[in-house]
């Protein structure tokens, strides 16, 4: 298999060029360099190079150029003279075959998990809880589990919160202590993550693995493009987002061995928003993922402007390495020059700290692995052109391409089946409906022979007694009688014995 093709090293009159080999490209990679070093478009030429091999990729979109590789690009003279230089012969402008996916569902096809795949740990670092308030969270998702009920988006878990709250005593006693503030802060978490827009990345269909490992007709694996540049602008949800992903992939995925290529190349973009105020117990689930992820064939490529902003343990993984520059500027710079310069395999002929600093747009040093994985003396090389776009896409190109894609049917339509919070409302309106039934029985039975026919009975009377209203009118009618009575008998009285009017 042909290796790909990174660039032309420029170390020494007789260096050759600079390959990836195909079979070394799932010991993973790191992408370093400053702000327009060229990191971009070294990104895109590696995902040419193994989509054209036929290994899919996913990589963010952070800045909405890596979307060029959707279309060809245009040859210009600048362009025409880098690629007479580097010797390429058989360049052409051509696209990659691409699939725009949008957590949104704007700029590409909706990407969903459900909430019970993200797991409780993720999930709690995306709504930035505390100790306390995640291990509330872990009772959440245990009590679905117990109880049998689907967390499939965020309405799914404010119900269930709200079960949670109704009897907090008896689940405390259970599963451990439940405070009402713990609850409240979980639920205002929620609403934030709901207001961010982030409850369209919840629910269904969820995305499957199968879909992000495509290739053509033709054999060239399907580059994945996450549009970012407004998710970025939520870090946590964005690095959640594709730590969850690269989890994914890791606990679903066979292990492979060693194979002849990768089975799919995974690029994380701004790699310091990873690791960033991450929990130790997270940065050793990263660790640990990189480290094993490479037997299940899948490659994984950070990216981000310092080489230490991965962790030492994680940077020890990463076989493969392109250093863009880097301007010593700060302590801290320096600092990451020095790292940059002692993480490469040393060349007599380049003093690396120094060519660092030096290197233009487009120059990078770079150390790749060998047969039988031996890095290779670091050499500056000029990287290779990609064949498609190096820039932004208008709408309707975009537009096209989502229209061609093989899995638009699939995730365009959400699908909203029962799950926790539809359970939950029935046994609502059942519980509502049983205490409502004797009420209604006692009314029902009010307008029969109940209450009401009692009421009847004594007003009016039945065969057998007389009814209130019957009385009242003999005793009205003996007491008028008496009355009239009374007052003849004293007029008659009075006329026999002469008494006064």
């Amino acid at each position: 298999m042909d290796p790909i093709f990174v660039g032309k090293a420029t170390t020494t009159e007789t260096s050759g060029n600079v390959v990836l080999l195909p079979k070394y490209g799932n010991r993973h990679g790191l992408v370093a360099g400053a702000t327009g070093t060229g990191k971009t478009v070294t990104l895109m030429t590696l995902a040419e190079g193994f989509s054209r091999i036929g290994v899919p990729v996913f990589l963010a979109d952070v800045k909405g150029d890596v979307a060029g590789l959707a279309v060809p690009g245009t040859t210009s003279e600048k362009l025409q003279a880098r690629i007479d230089q580097m010797g390429i012969t058989d360049y052409r402008n051509e696209a990659a075959p691409v699939v725009f996916w949008d957590l949104w569902g704007k700029a590409g096809h909706p990407v969903r998990t459900t909430v019970s795949e993200m797991g409780p740990t993720l999930l709690a670092r995306i709504l930035e809880l505390n100790d306390t308030q995640a291990g509330v969270l872990d009772i959440v998702f245990k009590l679905a589990d117990d109880r049998g009920l689907l967390l499939l988006d965020l309405e799914d878990l404010r119900a269930l919160l709200g079960l949670i709250a109704d009897e907090r005593k008896d689940i405390s006693t259970s599963y451990g202590l439940v405070s009402a503030p713990s609850i409240g802060a979980i639920q205002r978490a929620l609403l934030r993550l709901e207001q961010e827009g982030a409850e369209l990345f919840f629910g269904e269909p969820a995305l499957e693995l199968a879909d992000l490992m495509r290739t053509t007709p033709d054999g060239r694996g399907v580059v994945n493009i996450l549009a970012a540049d407004q998710l970025i602008l939520k870090p946590r949800l964005y690095s959640s987002f594709l730590l969850w992903l690269l989890s994914e992939l890791f606990e679903n995925l066979p292990e492979v061995g060693d194979l002849d290529k990768p089975k799919l190349v995974f690029v994380f973009d701004e790699a310091h928003l990873l690791f960033d105020d991450a929990p130790p117990a997270l940065q050793q689930r990263i660790e640990q993922v990189v480290r094993l992820i490479r037997s299940k064939g899948v490659g994984v490529y950070f990216c981000s402007q310092f080489p230490d902003d991965v962790p030492a343990n994680v940077l020890g993984q990463l076989g493969n390495r392109v250093q863009h520059a880097l301007r010593a500027y700060t302590p801290r710079d320096q600092k990451a020059v020095k790292t940059a310069a002692e993480t490469f395999v040393s060349n007599p002929n380049l003093d690396v700290a120094q060519a660092i600093g030096q290197l233009g747009t487009g120059e990078a040093l770079v150390s790749m692995l060998l047969d039988k994985g031996v890095p290779m003396p670091v050499e500056k090389t000029l990287i290779a052109p990609p064949r498609c776009r190096m820039g932004a896409i208008t709408d309707a190109e975009r537009m096209q391409v989502r229209a061609g894609s093989p899995v638009g049917m699939k995730y365009d339509t959400r699908i909203d089946r029962d799950s926790a919070a539809e359970l939950l409302a029935r046994k609502t309106e059942a519980k509502a409906a049983q205490a409502q039934a004797p009420a209604a029985k006692t009314a029902e039975a009010d307008d029969g022979n109940g209450f009401g026919q009692t009421v009847k009975d004594a007003l009016f009377g039945t065969k057998r007694r007389q009814g209130m209203i019957e009385t009242m009118a003999k005793q009205t009618a003996r007491t008028v009688g008496s009355q009239v009575g009374r007052q003849i008998l004293r007029g008659l009285l009075g006329g026999i014995f002469g008494g006064k009017r």
